[in-house]
């Protein structure tokens, strides 16, 4: 769906991004990350022509970028900015109508556009349609801004730090439903984060860049479990298995039989939180609702053998 060979793009100061071959399956989601001034953010920008490209071809949905025009091209494609962009002389529902109203649509249609996607990112209508952005809180601006993006049901979003100026606790709470939601609507999504984690729990992939360059792309649990170089293995942390913890859930190890007293974990829950519950109460091991129980061992032995989750997209 999102294909580019061979781009690059050079600033007087030095190239942003050199010779860079990256590729988003349609209905997947990849997650651009690296040190600040690497290029991800410039990458970002050259799929919906907000830069453009020295050399190299972009494509997507099959159709060269470059061939189309940019206005045309920008409200088909939904874009999610970490500070938003909301008009502020603009109502709730105005600014979530902006593309379908500029693509010509009647405005019975815009309106009940608007209040469908509003309610699909967990915001009421009747409660936020006619509120002012300065009346949102942060976490209910970034809603209104993935409302927005998802407005005209474009099948690509790009998403620049989305939820960088989220404060911690809503910003999990974000990123959760986000996944959710993307996983539902099976948009093609190219997210740029300068968060590990984030990307981690976000991403079908992970690509990592350095100086414009592509230094790895994988899916996740390849990238935690086989950094290319030490570059990518200090960046990922020294916490990395942890994180690759994250990914995994009870439900993907096998059940112990002995009985273990304590609050059962679901099964949906991660191997990350799984070891955090057995260090909070002192334990070797935890009761699982379903049955059984997991023990340390089994889960540092089976976690080292499982390759890369399924997401259910």
């Amino acid at each position: 769906m999102i294909e580019l060979r061979g781009v690059t793009k050079a600033w007087p100061g030095g190239a942003a991004v050199q010779a860079l071959d990256l590729r988003v399956p349609e209905g997947e989601c990849c997650a651009l990350i690296g040190p600040s001034g690497c290029g991800k953010t410039t990458t970002l920008r050259l799929v919906n022509r907000l830069v453009e490209p020295d050399a190299g071809s972009i494509r997507v949905a099959g159709q060269d970028v470059m061939r189309q025009d940019p206005v045309q091209l920008r409200r088909g494609i939904g874009y999610v900015i970490q500070e938003v962009g909301l008009f502020p002389h603009w109502r709730v529902g105005a600014n979530v109508g902006t593309v379908p109203q500029l693509l010509g649509w009647p405005a019975a249609r815009v309106a009940a556009r608007a209040e469908e996607v509003l309610a699909l990112v967990g915001l009421d209508p009747a409660r936020y349609r006619d509120r002012w952005p300065h009346q949102l809180s942060g976490g209910e601006r970034q809603r209104v801004g993935v409302a927005r993006a998802l407005a005209a049901d474009p099948p690509v979003l790009l998403l620049d730090e989305p939820f960088g100026a989220v404060d911690p606790l809503r910003r999990a709470q974000l990123q959760g439903e986000v996944l959710a939601l993307l996983r539902r609507l099976r948009k093609t999504v190219l997210l740029v984060t300068h968060d590990v984690q984030e990307a981690v729990l976000l991403g079908d992939s992970v690509a990592l860049m350095r100086a414009g360059r592509l230094v790895q792309h994988a899916a996740p649990a390849e990238m935690l479990a086989r950094p290319v170089d030490a570059f990518v293995a200090d960046f990922l942390g020294a916490d990395r298995a942890l994180t690759r913890l994250g990914l995994f859930r009870i439900a993907d190890l096998p059940r112990e039989a002995a009985s273990v007293p304590g609050a059962a974990l679901p099964e949906a829950t991660t191997l990350r939180e799984a070891l955090a519950a057995m260090l909070a109460r002192g334990s070797l091991a935890v009761p699982v609702a379903e049955g059984g129980s997991l023990g340390l061992e089994a889960l540092l032995r089976g976690a080292a053998g499982l390759e890369a989750p399924p997401r259910s997209r």
